[in-house]
């Protein structure tokens, strides 16, 4: 069994592992060509695709991380009753670093699925997957000091799952194109999300059969 499930099912989400078959849907909404590419890239540290090779040799990164457990990335697709309802979405991960028992959260989304809460919804799943089935100590979430809509979404789900904000990193961040921003880091530690959450887990993790 692999350490990361295929699937991680919300009340409203379906997180579904990043493969190579998701090539050409994720090529369409994270290309140089993609609808709002430049909004939705405005503050993460990688550019829209240029190519489709682009798209095909960044899945396969993706495929080796998960093959060497050093991270899970996700399909984020809305389910029924949803906007863009089974569609994909954008993308969401948890990266490992193993020696110091820390996760990392990622995501972006389409612009029609944001200020929906789906940020914080996710962002519970894995939080889920990484303290009780990984057993990490601690998970760190970043964001860009100019982006206040990430910065409120995680303010809320880091206070409503017991974290605290870290501080203000200066020059932490590398971008594609050789440049440094600085950042605002968070972190959840282990007993802080138990401890908030109690024996409400609203999520499902479905492995490969």
């Amino acid at each position: 069994m692999s350490l990361f499930p295929e699937t991680v099912e919300t009340e409203r989400l379906r997180l579904e592992r990043l493969t190579a078959g998701d090539l050409w849907d994720l090529y369409e909404y994270a290309s140089t060509d993609a609808p709002d590419i430049d909004e939705v890239t405005e503050y993460i540290n990688w550019n829209p695709h240029e190519t489709p090779k682009e798209t095909r040799d960044f899945l396969a990164t993706v495929e080796s991380q998960w093959a060497d457990g050093d991270g899970a990335t996700y399909a984020v697709r809305p389910r029924d009753g949803e906007p863009l309802a089974g569609e994909f979405g954008g993308t969401t991960g948890l990266g490992m670093e193993w020696n110091r028992r820390l996760g990392t959260l990622g995501l972006w989304l389409r612009k029609p699925l944001w200020g929906r809460g789906y940020s914080g919804e996710r962002a519970g799943a894995l939080l889920a997957l990484a303290f009780e089935r990984l057993d990490l100590d601690v998970v760190a979430v970043s964001h860009d000091p100019e982006n206040d809509a990430s910065r409120r979404a995680i303010e809320k789900y880091v206070d409503r799952f017991g974290g605290r904000k870290e501080g203000h990193l200066r020059n932490d961040l590398q971008f594609a194109d050789g440049s440094v921003r600085d950042s605002v880091r968070y972190s959840i530690a282990s007993e802080e999300w138990r401890e908030a959450v109690g024996e409400d887990r609203d999520v499902r993790f479905v492995d490969e059969q």
